[in-house]
């Protein structure tokens, strides 16, 4: 019968040594001698490591807010928010009569809610007299989805997106029309600005661009903010009724700002 000469190893590792560290910088500390394989492996300085793991936290948490200024920076070129209306925030609104707080609180709201907004494709028009802070409000709005999540907002007025089909059609312009209704159609969330500005009849190319703008995000079920001086009755004879039709999908959000313009206030 053969006989088995094996010898077994030992089940378990040495029981670590304790010891006493001595660390140039901070002076002695409990030390752990593990014997592995006839080799010593000592534990370091527990107040080096400690001061290399917020060293690392640190750098780690100072790349991350560099790439968020990054992709912030990049959002509002993007959204090509005027520099008069690019720092707007809820917190800079002054809202002294309970007409203004109502329309205060309705967007930020709006912009709290936005994730069930965009599913939605609730659109939100703020509606009346100039200078009662319109603009302001729905840039605040963007500057804050802009800045809390991964969506996107561009603000454009009417006049300006004319302007710049127009251009498509002499070739002055370095974007095709498929091009601008794009860039209008896929944001997360769109600011169309001065809407109704002139006092005559919109023309056939102005109804056709902006149901061609308004119904592309509504098939898309992206929200629109629309910002013009007119009450709701004439907002609906300047874009169109199949425009406002596309506008009152999904539960529209009408804000009336009808107190005098503040524009001035505060040096007159």
């Amino acid at each position: 019968m053969r006989s088995d000469n094996t010898v077994s190893m030992p089940s378990t590792a040495p029981a670590p040594q304790q010891t006493t560290g001595v660390c140039e910088d901070h002076g002695q500390f409990p030390q752990q001698v593990n014997v592995i394989f006839g080799r010593e492996f000592k534990t370091g300085c527990p107040e080096c490591s400690r001061i290399r793991n917020e060293e690392e936290t640190a750098r780690k948490e100072a790349q991350e807010a560099q790439a968020l200024r990054m992709r912030m920076a990049e959002k509002l070129g993007a959204a090509l928010i005027p520099k008069r209306f690019a720092g707007k925030t809820f917190s800079g609104y002054i809202a002294d009569t309970p007409e203004q707080q109502k329309a205060l609180k309705t967007c930020i709201g709006y912009a709290a809610e936005f994730k069930q907004i965009a599913a939605a494709g609730r659109c939100l028009l703020l509606l009346g007299k100039p200078g009662t802070g319109k603009t302001h409000l729905s840039v605040a709005i963007a500057n804050e989805i802009m800045a809390k999540s991964s969506d996107t907002a561009v603000y454009r007025t009417i006049g300006s997106v004319l302007q710049a089909i127009r251009a498509t059609y002499d070739h002055t312009g370095d974007k095709s029309e498929s091009q601008i209704l794009t860039s209008l159609i896929s944001p997360s969330l769109l600011i169309l600005d001065e809407i109704g500005v002139s006092k005559e009849k919109p023309s056939d190319f102005e109804l056709t661009t902006l149901f061609a703008i308004i119904n592309g995000r509504y098939e898309e079920l992206r929200p629109t903010i629309i910002v013009s001086n007119l009450d709701a009755k004439a907002l609906a004879n300047a874009i169109g009724e199949r425009c406002a039709d596309r506008l009152r999908e999904g539960g529209v959000i009408v804000i009336p700002f009808e107190w005098e313009s503040q524009r001035g206030k505060e040096g007159f």
